[in-house]
């Protein structure tokens, strides 16, 4: 998730206000007082906003690294991945495999996890027969502090849209789960669930659910194992 739009703001309106505060405190040194205490906190609860000093705090300790992003952190690396999708929800119905490469890193000092994904994905052709087709995929993760939610968001070279999602991690079964609203065809939105597994430090799982008119189907489930 691209943040910038989000915390440049932010900083720009508590440096704005401080910008107006500063000079106006100064200049009221030769003719007042300081403002108490019991006025400063008159002040911000009136308003509903902290002053400048106590914003800028909150932003510094919400930029902070915890273990949330640590466990995050696990998931970097290089994977080799095998991919079972389901074109038929039915469970029965035998699944179109393939294969690739998925690489995770870290980026600005642990906060994000940017993932390149390639490989070969079956798909059908304008004949209908299923052929190879170069897959190429993007994800970039965080957990959001302010939030309290894991975040992520994809792309891959099957679309132009941008999924967002966001999720929860369960200790008790070591699993990531994200849900998420489709658009593929206009006015045609799909809720997709997705969930990973942390089956060891060297395997975890992937699994992607959809929405098929009120029932849950099971439409891809990927296997992954560290590169070594």
């Amino acid at each position: 998730m691209n943040t910038l739009p989000i915390a440049l703001p932010r900083l720009l309106a508590v440096l704005a206000t401080a910008l107006l505060v500063i000079p106006s405190f100064a200049q009221g040194q030769t003719s007042a007082p300081a403002t108490s205490p019991a006025a400063s906190a008159s002040q911000t609860a009136a308003t509903g906003q902290p002053n400048p000093a106590e914003m800028m705090k909150q932003m510094i300790e919400l930029a902070k690294l915890n273990d949330n992003h640590k466990l995050l952190a696990n998931l970097a690396g290089t994977w080799s991945y095998k991919v079972k999708f389901w074109m038929n929800p039915d469970p029965k119905a035998s699944p179109s495999e393939s294969s690739g490469t998925s690489v995770t890193k870290a980026t600005m000092g642990g906060r994000y996890f940017v993932t390149d994904v390639t490989g070969m994905m079956k798909m059908p052709g304008a004949d209908g027969k299923m052929k190879d087709v170069p897959f190429k995929g993007m994800s970039l993760d965080a957990y959001d502090n302010a939030k309290q939610k894991f975040t992520s968001s994809w792309i891959d070279n099957m679309g132009t849209g941008i999924m967002a999602s966001e999720g929860t991690y369960d200790p008790a079964t070591k699993t990531f789960t994200y849900n998420a609203e489709m658009e593929v065809i206009p006015g045609m939105k799909q809720k997709v669930q997705e969930m990973i597994k942390i089956v060891d430090k060297d395997h975890h799982t992937f699994e992607y659910y959809e929405d098929r008119g009120g029932q849950e189907a099971k439409t891809m489930e990927i296997n992954y194992t560290r590169k070594k």
